[in-house]
């Protein structure tokens, strides 16, 4: 197959272009410049996309053999994944930033143009598992990433090549060192990746200015404190709370939940977080729908805890029934079914129902 390898200057794009190549496929590599005004260094684990990973990329290509190119898309990130993580904020959801990006960069805009240039599939790092067409678990637990590809439709799957999902992350670092590809130690990036420097309020502050708000206690009504702006919060968010007033039982307060429109995050005990019932949005399911009421598992943060749950759609949205309590769901996450390992669908969070009749709803 003619395919097109996204490397991000990384070890993981990296390897995964040299095995497509040993695999016998016509590889070309592409660099995906997605800031107008890219750093010229990373700083540590922090941040992508700047001129140091675009070398280490293209060094990889070179010593691979392959084709390189780098594709300007700062545009197309800006509007669908940057903009949307602030519009998201904005309106109280936690949004996250790899899944849109797998959804409307990775597999949609240069998915797009790599078939309107003659390739049939993009070839990415990503620690996931295709057979025929269904998606996988990674054999890695601890580098999974089958959760950010579950909004991925089977034509895009079809379309997409995973060569690293049957490896364990060391013996990826130890076959790029035996390939001679010198990224063979860098460090994975992590957190957001546009936001360098880690400090998300700070970002989001700069985009939205300040709209001061109350904490609210949720079991007594009583405001407890003062807050900056309630985009700088999420559910579940324990730290940087600066209550005022400590709790009657003297434990930590948790957010509980977020209103934009009056500014006020509300807050309480860690009990109020437990949630039963997930309502998210249309699903996309990667394999077709399943019989319904579908009985599986759901995970709903990148790496979060895995739950049994019951799924069955009303109204054309989706509705989970965790059957053990998760704690900080947030409105705009993305609830992912499994079947064993295999990937049945995902949907956008919506709201929640807590296990506790205290809290009420959320979203």
């Amino acid at each position: 197959m003619k395919l097109l390898a996204a490397m991000s200057g990384g070890v993981d794009s990296a390897v995964a272009a040299a095995r497509a190549v040993d695999a016998g496929h016509d590889v070309t590599g592409v660099h995906l410049a997605l800031s107008p005004a890219p750093a010229s260094l990373r700083q540590g684990a922090r941040g992508c996309c700047t001129l140091e990973d675009a070398r280490d990329a293209r060094r990889a290509a070179d010593v691979i053999g392959i084709p390189f190119y780098v594709w300007d898309l700062h545009e197309r990130f800006a509007a669908d994944v940057v903009e949307d993580f602030v519009s998201e904020y904005a309106a109280g959801r936690t949004p996250n930033p790899c899944l849109r990006c797998n959804e409307k960069i990775k597999f949609a805009a240069v998915l797009d143009r790599a078939v309107a240039l003659g390739f049939d599939a993009v070839v990415t790092g990503h620690h996931a598992r295709l057979s025929d067409g269904v998606l996988r678990r990674s054999v890695d637990p601890g580098k999974d990433q089958s959760y950010v590809l579950a909004v991925l439709t089977r034509e895009q799957l079809a379309r997409a090549v995973f060569p690293l999902g049957g490896s364990l992350k060391e013996e990826v670092r130890r076959e790029a060192s035996a390939r001679g590809l010198a990224v063979a130690d860098k460090p994975d990036s992590h957190d957001v990746c546009f936001i360098a420097d880690g400090d998300t309020r700070g970002f989001l502050a700069g985009r939205l200015g300040e709209r001061p708000g109350d904490l609210v206690d949720a079991e007594s009504g009583a405001v407890v404190g003062r807050h900056g702006g309630a985009f700088g919060f999420t559910v579940g968010q324990r730290r940087g709370l600066q209550i005022g007033h400590p709790a009657s039982d003297g434990k930590p307060r948790y957010v509980l939940s977020i209103s934009p429109a009056t500014s006020t995050v509300t807050v309480g005990p860690a009990p109020m977080l437990d949630v039963t019932v997930v309502h998210a949005g249309p699903p996309v399911w990667t394999v077709g729908e399943p019989v319904l009421p579908f009985e599986g598992t759901a995970q709903l943060r990148a790496h979060g805890a895995v739950s049994a749950a019951e799924a069955r759609i009303v109204d054309g949205r989706l509705v989970v029934d965790l059957h053990q309590a998760q704690r900080g769901i947030a409105p705009g996450q993305a609830v992912v079914l499994y079947d064993g390992d295999r990937v049945v669908g995902s949907a956008t969070v919506e709201g929640t129902n807590s296990a506790n009749p205290r809290s009420g709803a959320t979203g």
